[in-house]
């Protein structure tokens, strides 16, 4: 186990050991060779074999690259002691870490001062509104008066900003705002985890313009004083579903289609109104079908002025009908949100069980739904309390409980999210492939191929890749692993040719980048 009061080496590329197993050449790679589960030499190792076949002719869109959600673990750790939340950032966004390039960053609604706290840790995004001690009611706000506003607030999340501007360039770096819930006097339960009933919409009737005028506001004021960009801007969250009863313990709040699409239109009038160039994404349903509902039900300007489909995947059902839908319509296609933890799984962060499942997770997305980018709801979690009722949600469990003292700890899922985040970059296109646990990318420049293998199983599968002949010539193919045993350990580098013949060991993230030779 690895905790924060150790010293981390120089993040992911110090912490790679060498991986020692014997290796053999076959048709130019180097795969890995012992087979797990044989540990008499004198067992026969046995092997899935399959034929992979890739669809070389017709890559997707460029990738835009890999992020995660600040809520709610920005707002916590972004108030953590130094070192710590330094060294979070790098984890996270710098080169050495994980790489990502894109934040959504979470604009609060805020309930009222003096409501006693309910919310989860770190689930209370303050708000930038300020309040007089005589005003009651839900009319004393005015957007025009400067003493309405207080841009002192949320200073854990915009740390995080800073710290991810310091790491990412600006030719990756990707930022968008999105909004959970209206602030508490714009809503009709006076709570901004949701209505009394989770099926009725919250927001009061007639305030789109100004919620609207209030997320357009702290978007250009938190893009001025920070020295950034969102390039997009979010008004809704997972609108359609029962989940936001004012009792709930996160913001949140529902929305019909009808109000999603009246919510939509007018902050597009404001946002042209303010001369802003941030484009509108949404409406970041909970799944695919709930998605179908949502679009089927929004009006044709509403769909007119979003730009950016965001679509959480936490059902399998209809990925690859929301692609369907982005491809006829011309937009842009995120999987803004998604995480999980497996059942009856307990929270340990040396179990691949987690890590199998996220690794999957991110091949069936991309492949289904070839979205531009794909984003983590929360890289950091609050580590439990009660082992009986724990989970393995988040990439790094820490201490919410002690800002000055924090402690933290890297999970599994961390090491195969690296696998994917280190290797495939912005630019890189996918590419369709027959094997439903690989997920395929190639840069259209350099035609080096990265192949992310998962296998889910206890039984070694050998797979055999053919890459296109004519772009390539001499290959050289580096291989990388994450498994119970290891942490993204790399191979050493081997000559290769057109011909890859990847092992993929059980419970296993296995990538493998061939890279042609200038």
């Amino acid at each position: 186990m690895r905790c924060c009061s150790q010293k981390i080496p120089t993040m992911i590329s110090g912490a790679l050991r060498i991986f020692s197993l014997r290796c053999m050449v076959l048709i130019g790679l180097c795969f890995l060779a012992s087979s797990a589960g044989a540990e008499n030499n004198d067992e026969k190792p046995v092997n899935v074999r399959a034929v992979v076949n890739v669809d070389w002719r017709h890559p997707g869109p460029p990738f835009e690259g890999w992020g995660t959600a600040l809520a709610w673990f920005a707002n916590v750790t972004g108030r953590f002691a130094e070192p710590r939340r330094t060294e979070l950032a790098d984890l996270l966004y710098g080169r050495d870490g994980l790489a990502l390039n894109i934040a959504r960053y979470n604009i609060g609604g805020g309930n009222a001062p003096g409501t006693p706290s309910y919310l989860r840790p770190g689930g209370d995004i303050p708000g930038f509104w300020r309040k007089p001690a005589e005003k009651s009611g839900t009319g004393w706000w005015n957007p025009d008066a400067e003493d309405a506003w207080d841009w002192s607030a949320d200073t854990g999340q915009r740390w995080w900003l800073d710290a991810i501007k310091e790491r990412v360039t600006p030719q990756e770096l990707i930022l968008e705002a999105f909004s959970n819930s209206p602030p508490y006097f714009m809503t009709r339960s006076g709570l901004v985890s949701g209505n009394v009933n989770a099926l009725e919409d919250n927001l009061i009737p007639g305030f789109e313009t100004k919620f609207s005028r209030y997320l357009a506001r702290v978007t250009a004021e938190l893009e001025r004083r920070h020295g950034i960009r969102f390039r997009t801007l979010s008004p809704i969250n997972e609108p359609n579903t029962p989940y936001w009863f004012s009792t709930n313990r996160q913001e949140g709040a529902h929305w019909s289609p009808e109000a999603q699409s009246r919510m939509f239109i007018a902050l597009a009038q404001v946002l042209r109104e303010r001369g802003m160039k941030t484009e509108i994404s949404g409406p970041d349903e909970t799944n695919p079908q709930t998605f179908f509902v949502d679009w089927a039900g929004l009006s044709a300007d509403a769909k007119a002025v979003i730009r950016q489909i965001n679509v959480h995947s936490y059902e399998w059902i209809g990925k690859s009908g929301v692609r369907d839908i982005a491809e006829t319509s011309g937009k842009r296609l995120w999987m803004s949100e998604v995480d999980l933890s497996p059942s009856n799984v307990r929270e340990d962060i040396n179990d691949m069980r987690p890590a199998i499942a996220l690794a999957q997770q991110i091949v069936t997305d991309i492949n289904s739904m070839n979205p531009q980018a794909w984003i983590l709801w929360q890289a950091i979690e609050n580590r439990s309390s009660d082992p009986k009722n724990s989970s393995n949600w988040g990439l790094i469990k820490a201490d919410f409980s002690n800002l000055e003292r924090p402690e933290y700890r890297i999970t599994k899922k961390f090491w195969a999210f690296a696998n994917f985040t280190k290797f495939i970059r912005p630019g890189y296109r996918f590419l369709k492939s027959d094997d439903p646990d690989a997920l395929v990318a190639e840069h259209p420049e350099t035609n080096e191929v990265v192949i992310v293998v998962v296998n889910p199983g206890i039984v070694s599968r050998m797979l055999d890749i053919r890459l296109p002949d004519a772009k390539r010539g001499k290959l050289t193919c580096k291989t990388f692993i994450t498994r119970e045993k290891d942490n993204l350990a790399t191979l050493k580098s081997a000559s290769c040719a057109v011909r890859l013949s990847v092992h993929s060991l059980p419970m296993s993230v296995v990538t493998v980048v061939a890279t042609p030779h200038k």
